[in-house]
């Protein structure tokens, strides 16, 4: 590949992670009712209580803290482990799309786009999954991991439809070759129209929509294929994982990526 497309896609990645250029402020939430509602009528005036942000490469590096401003926050460690899994793909030409279920505002999706441009690959489609509206609330009765999980409550974590795509348009990527499944993923996965996938990228958090989207798209992974987990720290998806692969016999050694992702090639 020419040393021009690595240059962009090492610039993309760190303009993704905004490793480049760090956020000066972070906005403040506040919960306090007086603090709320000061920041409810500055926002009425285009203004709103920020504090400085305290920058420390080495936890943006591995993705440890919650940037205000980037489109990613799975740091570059792991773009730097998902751009080498596209280009393997492409260039041991492993048939099938790739996905990423759980987006965000939509900064892994961007690089898996930009890769497959980098790399001359105009006959893959990217998928990009999510609800566009954050976690869903646990179901203990099925899922009994998820008991307590709260991450139906961030509401940061819920980024509309519109602001992803419009994320992808910034960086001159929202074509054709990026196609968009708005929804729960027990019912958008399972109707995805695509016979096989080179790349999947799970990023659901929680024991339902890691073991959701397990179900749905590893069956059609094809021999030579990536599955990424992006959470395999936290609880609730690393027992989704262990369960999934204990239960189809799947033994390619997991390898880590950093402190929370891993992934594996399939081999069989």
């Amino acid at each position: 590949m020419p040393d021009t497309a690595l240059m962009y896609l090492d610039l993309l990645k760190k303009v993704l992670t905004r490793t480049v250029a760090p956020e000066r402020y972070i906005p403040l939430r506040p919960k306090n009712p007086i603090k709320r509602s000061v920041n409810t009528a500055l926002g009425s005036l285009g203004y709103e209580l920020v504090r400085v942000n305290v920058y420390k490469p080495e936890d943006r590096d591995v993705g440890l803290d919650w940037p205000s401003e980037a489109e990613t926050m799975i740091g570059m460690k792991r773009l730097d482990n998902l751009q080498q899994c596209v280009e393997s793909v492409v260039k041991d030409d492993v048939p099938g799309d790739l996905i990423e279920t759980g987006v965000w505002r939509g900064g892994a999706s961007i690089l898996m786009r930009a890769c497959l441009k980098a790399f001359g690959d105009a006959r893959r489609t990217v998928w990009v999954a999510d609800s566009f509206q954050g976690l869903p609330r646990p179901n203990e009765a099925e899922y009994p991991a998820d008991a307590g999980d709260k991450h139906w409550t961030y509401d940061n974590l819920g980024v509309s439809l519109e602001d992803v795509q419009a994320n992808f348009r910034k960086y001159g990527l929202l074509d054709e070759q990026v196609r968009f499944l708005k929804g729960w993923f027990k019912d958008t996965l399972p109707q995805v129209p695509v016979s096989a996938f080179s790349l999947l990228r799970l990023d659901g958090d929680m024991y339902e929509s890691t073991i959701q989207a397990l179900d749905a798209l590893y069956p059609k992974l094809s021999v030579g294929g990536f599955c990424i987990i992006d959470d395999y720290k936290l609880p609730g998806c690393k027992s989704a994982v262990d369960d999934y692969r204990a239960r189809t016999r799947i033994t390619e050694q997991i390898v880590p990526v950093d402190w929370t992702g891993v992934y594996w090639r399939r081999e069989t």
